[in-house]
């Protein structure tokens, strides 16, 4: 089994979509009047949530009407609130085919599937012709990229010069064992976590320009406690949270998750990288 496999099989579980809709009455939602804001809690599938893609969208230079391309959009939570926020079109692709469906279904039900568009397909071989986005982005999908350099070359290819490659990804921050499970990964076999020079090195080869990193590990930390305190309380608004996509593991894979980044192993980096 390619590494690609397996990462598309960690994440389709079956019965994603069928989850979401079954929680929404529980946290006082009505599938018929659904914001893209209303699915945050689980389809902002990152550590930070909503809160570090808006950070995110900051330093992006987003403006209505521009073109970007999400690689490894999950179930779409970043393409609907840049479409519904900041009035982008935004094409995602993902290699998990049920995620892809959720992310289309999803789009529907927020009434953006004008400005939102999602593709199975890898990000080794994108079918895009050269120079057709503004920008692009990836956000928690290094992690599963063991061909990371080739994805940066195929992102380059498709974007026009001087656009920006907006990257936050977990990223090893010193040698060490890795904690599994992870939400990316159950063992070692799909996870590819990478220092930070690894990651500019390969945008430097690819065409790209580092312009700025950010390490958001303290916020990262403060936003996990607090995760993990709402789950353990069971409060109602948590029905509808990252256990949807992940199983019965989550607690132990965002424990790991918080363990590793207190240890100094792991870190969330930002890295904006200018085409040129």
């Amino acid at each position: 089994m390619t590494a690609e496999a397996k990462v598309a099989q960690h994440y389709g579980k079956g019965g994603i979509e069928q989850k979401i809709l079954g929680a929404l009455p529980q946290v006082g939602l009505d599938p018929a009047r659904l914001t893209a804001v209303d699915l945050a809690p689980v389809d902002e599938f990152h550590v930070g949530g909503l809160e570090a893609t808006q950070e995110l969208a900051r330093q992006m230079e987003l403006r209505t009407g521009m073109h970007l391309l999400d690689v490894g959009c999950g179930i779409g939570g970043p393409a609907r609130y840049f479409a519904s926020e900041h009035g982008c079109k935004v094409t995602g692709v993902d290699l998990t085919e049920e995620f892809v469906e959720v992310a289309r279904s999803l789009t529907r039900m927020t009434k953006l599937e004008g400005s939102a568009k999602f593709e199975q397909a890898s990000g080794l071989k994108l079918p895009f012709d050269a120079g057709r986005f503004d920008g692009a982005y990836m956000i928690h999908v290094g992690m599963n990229l063991a061909n990371k350099a080739g994805v940066f070359s195929e992102v380059r290819r498709v974007l026009k010069p001087g656009g920006l490659f907006t990257i936050f990804d977990f990223m090893r921050m010193r040698d060490g064992a890795m904690q599994f499970p992870v939400p990316w990964a159950s063992s070692e076999e799909s996870s590819f976590v990478e220092d930070g020079k690894m990651y500019r090195d390969g945008l430097g080869a690819a065409g790209f320009r580092v312009e700025r990193e950010g390490d958001r590990r303290a916020f990262a930390i403060e936003f996990t406690e607090e995760r993990i305190a709402k789950m353990a309380q069971g409060e109602p608004a948590a029905a509808l949270g990252l256990q949807l996509l992940m199983g019965e593991q989550t607690p132990i894979m965002i424990h790991n998750i918080l363990v590793m980044m207190k240890q100094g192993l792991l870190g969330p980096v930002q890295i904006f990288a200018r085409a040129v």
